[in-house]
């Protein structure tokens, strides 16, 4: 096997030539205009999913978009941003109750099912849509007095006209490690809900007044037990379901006798490179999608990609 790299490079979902001209979004007259201009690629989300093609005979897919309807106005709507590349499309987020979406409309896909098939600025385009709507559709009251807030900059916060208060979209840090041992085997884990056979490098929310390398510490001591030293940072991933930022690392652990925190692991075990090889062939180990940060991890040890059909994780 080559070298590990220094760090992930090209990670699915987090590059891309989408800019999102966050100075606009003060612009009151912005939206309208923009469902005006029938120039303006309009991408629709029921559900969390959108129209997709494909794209060509390379196994891509592409985002379908659409000029603004009438529709668009009554609907949530967000200025998502333009392409960086050309500096004039612009790309607008429009969100289709479910409620309202009609038997024989065509079929559509979600981010984890096609992000890694996409092309950079489609990904970055449904990687922000996704994350939008999914901030909005849980915060449409004022954590401060309860009352029902509105969409305002263009998409960007909610206002609460009871009080005044403005509130941003959050995103949660999670870190997600690959823990190897001094025979350079790799830790996998399968949580609990995890599919038979399921399994992955261990990840968690960092807790308030953590520090990145602590919340890797301590979510390994708190889920196998393990000591872990020389922790690393390879990469980082947006990652919308709901609302994480996954910020990648590899660490060391000084010793290799697991104890479980059965309330969230369901089983784990080291695996030699032979060992995940004869695994994965066998259908015995099934490990993270393509689109994943954590799958990188895992490559990023093995030393090349897995070539493994994807498959979910969870049951």
């Amino acid at each position: 096997m080559a070298p590990a790299p220094a760090s992930l490079s090209s990670l699915a979902l987090s590059d891309g030539p989408l800019d999102r001209h966050s100075e606009r979004r003060a612009d009151p007259g912005l939206v309208d205009a923009l469902l005006d201009d029938p120039a303006t690629r309009v991408l629709e989300l029921v559900g969390g999913k959108a129209e997709v093609e494909e794209n060509g005979d390379d196994g891509g897919v592409r985002l379908r978009y659409r000029a603004p309807v009438t529709l668009d106005r009554d609907r949530f709507v967000a200025y998502l941003g333009q392409d960086a590349r050309t500096g004039g499309t612009a790309y607008v987020l429009s969100v289709v109750p479910e409620s309202t979406a009609e038997a024989d409309d065509p079929p559509r896909s979600g981010l984890r099912s096609v992000g890694a098939r996409l092309n950079a600025l489609d990904a970055g385009v449904l990687t922000t849509a996704t994350g939008l709507a999914n901030w909005h559709a849980r915060h449409g009251f004022c954590p401060l007095c309860g009352h029902a807030t509105e969409p305002a900059q263009a998409g960007w916060t909610r206002l609460c006209p009871a009080d005044g208060s403005e509130h941003y979209p959050r995103t949660d840090p999670a870190v997600i490690m690959s823990v190897i041992d001094e025979q350079d085997r790799i830790l996998l884990a399968r949580g609990v809900g995890f599919a038979p056979g399921g399994m992955s490098v261990l990840a968690g929310f960092v807790e308030p007044g953590e520090s990145l390398s602590g919340a890797v510490a301590r979510e390994v001591h708190e889920e196998v037990g393990l000591t872990v030293t020389d922790v690393t940072y390879l990469g980082d991933q947006p990652w919308p379901f709901p609302s994480s930022l996954m910020i990648g690392f590899t660490a060391r652990a000084t010793s290799t006798e697991l104890r479980l925190q059965t309330s969230e692991i369901e089983a784990a075990r080291w695996f030699t490179r032979d060992e995940l090889t004869r695994s994965v062939a066998d259908g015995s180990l099934r490990v993270s999608q393509r689109i994943s940060i954590a799958r990188r991890l895992i490559e990023h040890w093995y030393g090349e990609e897995i070539d493994v059909p994807d498959a979910p994780l969870r049951g």
